[in-house]
């Protein structure tokens, strides 16, 4: 089967490289077509129409996938996970797409770096050194963070005064050890995304 996911980032985009990469894990072989639009805005202006071409170029299903919490937060109008669904199931009508397309949404809470606090075993093995070993502690609720980006670069300071970017780095704690399902499992929103993938390649 060929996956279409959409992102609100960019081409090199950090949720682009963690989602391909933990999709490839839980589907190992399964074929996956992206689309980066850059920003939250445009992702919510444009998916329905990138959806829907994505389905017509052969992908069996396709996930929305895009932060709760915005790179540059609006202090004025805390953002909304029910609107943003409300719009963008009026843009996937506005593209012709029936009510049961095979189209869904994973609204990640609050940032991507949710899914990385979910794994401390990961960001211990990345920060950690042969002089200094580095615990980061267990986050029972990682969704709840409020501020999990902050969260992420508070360790890579703290532990070896490095300077986190999610481009760079969120990949590279994933990889700093073997992916925990269970642990991932932590983040609602991973659960979603691991439920929707799974269900689309059982299609």
């Amino acid at each position: 089967m060929t996956l279409g996911l959409i992102f609100e980032c960019g081409p090199q985009g950090a949720d682009k490289q963690v989602c391909e990469y933990l999709a490839q894990h839980i589907k190992p072989g399964i074929k996956i077509r992206s689309k980066t639009l850059d920003n939250k805005d445009n992702l919510l202006r444009d998916a329905g129409k990138v959806a829907a071409q994505l389905l017509k170029d052969g992908c069996t299903c396709v996930l929305i996938i895009w932060d709760l919490r915005p790179a540059w937060p609006d202090k004025k109008h805390k953002p909304c996970r029910h609107t943003e669904r409300q719009t963008l199931l009026t843009r996937l009508g506005e593209a012709g797409l029936p009510a049961n397309a095979p189209v869904h949404f994973v609204c990640i809470e609050q940032e991507l770096e949710s899914w990385l606090l979910a794994n401390e075993r990961a960001i211990s093995a990345l920060l950690s050194t042969n002089a200094h070993a580095y615990a980061a502690p267990r986050v029972k609720k990682p969704d709840a963070v409020a501020q999990p980006k902050a969260a992420i670069i508070e360790h890579f300071k703290t532990a070896r005064g490095w300077r986190y970017d999610d481009k760079v780095d969120a990949i590279r704690v994933l990889k700093a050890a073997d992916i925990d399902l269970a642990r991932l499992r932590r983040s609602v929103s991973f659960a979603r995304f691991e439920n929707k993938l799974t269900n689309c390649a059982n299609v």
